[in-house]
């Protein structure tokens, strides 16, 4: 799940010679990046000084993505609900969450060839590909066979005291996430109905977040649990926040197996 220090340990390992692989970065640099550009060209062409500016092609808006700095594609995504609380209809809403669907499938197969790449073209050795928390969603059993046969898969399983943080983390500044369609339609039904609301554009989009989170958090740990057991490997967020450097990881990595 998102902050349980999946991309702290790349972090770490990048200083060791290990290829960062972010499967964020690469679905918002390459399979989303012109429904992102647009997105904002979207915006700006709002303002009618710069929409001109835009026409004639005097100005040029880049998405400018990075691993440290996903923004544009957590934008991008959004959130469903009031669109003068800037929340998305419905369709829209789902309309960008299958374009992510679809970008994170294509970007877990693209592993195999980054791989490659990282040790022909760049002379990295070690390779960590930094997945998504919504990798358990996207109900792809050829994503999970290719992971499962070309890397080794953590599951990287939040303690009950890191489960709160990060839920309440979540409460304090929701963000947008990725929701199976199913799981959306089911929870967005409950949410309306406690609250007496007729329409999705009345859902408040920061409070539906707010409140839809735990429930995404605690229907994702199976998934992760299945994926862990057949195809990986689980290590608990306690075992990740004391490694330090790259013999920490192996030696975890080697405990792991040894079990």
């Amino acid at each position: 799940m998102s902050g349980v220090g999946k991309t702290r340990l790349a972090y770490i390992l990048r200083n060791h010679n290990w290829f960062h692989y972010s499967g964020d970065y690469r679905i918002g640099t390459h399979y989303l990046d012109e429904p992102i550009t647009d997105n904002i060209k979207q915006q700006v062409m709002q303002i009618p000084f710069l929409k001109d500016l835009m026409r004639s092609d005097s100005i040029h808006l880049a998405n400018n993505i990075g691993i440290d700095n996903l923004k544009p594609l957590s934008t991008f995504l959004g959130k469903v609900g009031d669109p003068e609380m800037d929340g998305f209809g419905l369709k829209e809403f789902k309309r960008r969450q299958d374009l992510h669907r679809q970008a994170e499938i294509a970007a877990m197969k693209d592993v195999p060839e980054f791989i490659r790449k990282a040790r022909q073209v760049y002379g990295y050795d070690n390779f960590i590909n930094d997945a998504g928390g919504s990798l358990c969603e996207l109900e792809d059993q050829d994503v999970i066979n290719c992971l499962a046969e070309n890397t080794l898969i953590l599951y990287i399983k939040a303690t009950a005291t890191d489960e709160k943080e990060l839920i309440d983390r979540a409460e304090a500044s929701p963000k947008p996430m990725y929701y199976k369609s199913s799981f959306l339609d089911e929870q967005l039904a409950i949410y309306m109905q406690d609250k007496g609301l007729e329409y999705v554009a009345l859902v408040n989009p920061d409070d539906f977040v707010r409140w839809v989170f735990p429930r995404l958090f605690y229907d994702r740990i199976p998934r992760y649990e299945a994926i862990a057991k057949d195809y990986g490997y689980t290590i608990s967020t306690d075992d990740i926040s004391v490694v330090r450097n790259e013999d920490d990881f192996l030696a975890l990595v080697t405990s792991v197996l040894d079990k």
